[in-house]
């Protein structure tokens, strides 16, 4: 009765930001629980990569090219998806970036507005043209927030910036908006928020302006919240992706799903 609960054969799927880490995690875990998965980046290389992957394993993958803040890109990358497959069942909105960390009142315009092009206005483009091709329904949308939408956080140097905070808690808003409108037509909108996870290239910028003393001060202020005192790694999250896909979901939407070793609900 239950044992092909999680399965997605003959789904199709799109996870954004594909070409590595969470991304490519993601897509490598749909792909092999039967999903047909468009493995979609910037980095076509890297989308390459992971959809050459996906294959090796006997999954099903193809690499797309977009840039989620370019709304040019979004629309071609939407025109060839519904030309190949002619529908989506499941959106992983999953492409973002961090910058520069810097105290507030430091922080450049510019740099709020590259990111929130990316990390806000990015999953709008992308969900739009995805609800078109999903209704009527039904479908998954996963939002990738962060931990940071949900808790501020200062270890007493920059860790992270206001506009990635302002717009992973802006994420959250968005999924649930879009759960509300969607839910008649069984269009399932949830968000996940992920703790301090190893092996992605999200704070390159900051770890590249960030002396010793601020990377040892950094990785002791996240190790002392965590209740696991450890870290995650793209991996971790796979199960919880599949699930949010997967018809064992099919009665969950407008949640936001903390994946953190405890950070968020346990005072370490």
């Amino acid at each position: 009765m239950f044992e092909n609960l999680f399965r997605l054969d003959g789904k199709v799927a799109v996870v954004t930001g594909a070409g590595n880490g969470l991304g490519r995690s993601f897509s490598l875990g749909l792909a092999a629980f039967g999903a047909t998965v468009v493995c979609a980046d910037r980095n076509l290389a890297g989308a390459d990569e992971t959809a050459s992957l996906a294959k090796q394993s006997r999954g099903k993958a193809e690499p797309a090219h977009v840039d989620v803040a370019d709304e040019k890109s979004v629309d071609q990358l939407w025109k060839e998806i519904e030309a190949h497959y002619g529908r989506v069942d499941i959106l992983v909105n999953n492409a973002g970036i961090n910058t520069n960390a810097m105290r507030t009142h430091e922080y450049s315009v510019a740099d709020w507005d590259r990111l929130m092009a990316i990390n806000l206005r990015g999953v709008f483009l992308t969900t739009r043209k995805a609800l078109a091709l999903m209704l009527p329904g039904p479908g998954s949308i996963i939002n990738i927030s962060s931990i940071l939408g949900l808790r501020g956080f200062w270890p007493g140097s920059p860790a992270g910036s206001i506009s990635y905070s302002a717009a992973k808690a802006g994420v959250i808003g968005f999924t649930r908006q879009v759960a509300a409108e969607y839910a008649p037509e069984k269009i399932r909108s949830n968000a996940i928020a992920p703790g301090w996870h190893g092996g992605t290239a999200l704070g390159a910028e900051r770890r590249a302006a960030s002396t010793t003393e601020d990377t040892r001060i950094f990785e002791e202020a996240i190790h002392a919240r965590i209740a696991m005192k450890h870290r995650g790694v793209p991996d971790d999250l796979v199960g919880l992706v599949i699930y949010l896909a997967s018809d064992a979901s099919h009665y969950v939407t407008g949640q936001v799903i903390a994946h953190d070793g405890g950070w968020d609900g346990v005072v370490a």
